[in-house]
């Protein structure tokens, strides 16, 4: 248990600002880094805003996030080897196998479930409001306006109602 404890400490230091660890899994790690399959041995970490993985290496370490939004399957298990815990997360198939401790498993199941529902569930952001319109296109419209007079399609008082209307809303 001392080195799951050890890896926390360490990926604590990788995390976001606000964000917690609610569960974790140790185990061995596949999956794909720039093409090439790996295995890596280390902790997969449930937090209140991604899953990641990491591990230490001998000159660093590895730190792969997965946000729960873009995780589409979702599956655990156990066989011969032990339990096993298997994903897909924008592109990437990911499997943690060799996992020991049963009721960290477990926990790590319930919220990575509980995360993924909330996930899909929650509210989409606000559309983004609107930019007022800058100087600059407020000349650009006052020029066309102008055209407009110059050409006879506006009246002089339509002129200068629009006019005045632009201006009041800087």
């Amino acid at each position: 248990m001392a080195k799951i404890d050890k890896l926390l400490t360490q990926a604590q230091e990788h995390m976001a600002p606000g964000e917690q660890v609610i569960a974790a899994v140790q185990g061995t790690y596949e999956g794909r880094l720039m093409g090439e399959k790996i295995t890596r041995a280390g902790i997969l970490l449930a937090t209140n805003q991604r899953l990641a993985f990491y591990a230490k290496r001998l000159a660093g370490y590895d730190f792969e996030s997965f946000p729960y939004a873009n995780i589409s399957s979702f599956e655990s298990g156990k066989n011969m080897m032990g339990r096993f815990i298997r994903f897909a997360a924008s592109g990437n198939d990911v499997q943690l196998k060799w996992i020991a401790d049963l009721s960290a498993f477990a926990q790590f199941v319930e919220t990575v479930r509980d995360s993924m529902t909330h996930a899909r569930s929650a509210p989409p952001p606000p559309a983004p409001q609107p930019v007022a319109a800058t100087q600059h296109d407020m000349y650009e419209q006052l020029r066309k306006l102008g055209e407009l007079r110059d050409a006879g399609v506006l009246t002089s008082q339509e002129f200068d109602a629009k006019k005045a209307e632009l201006i009041n809303r800087l």
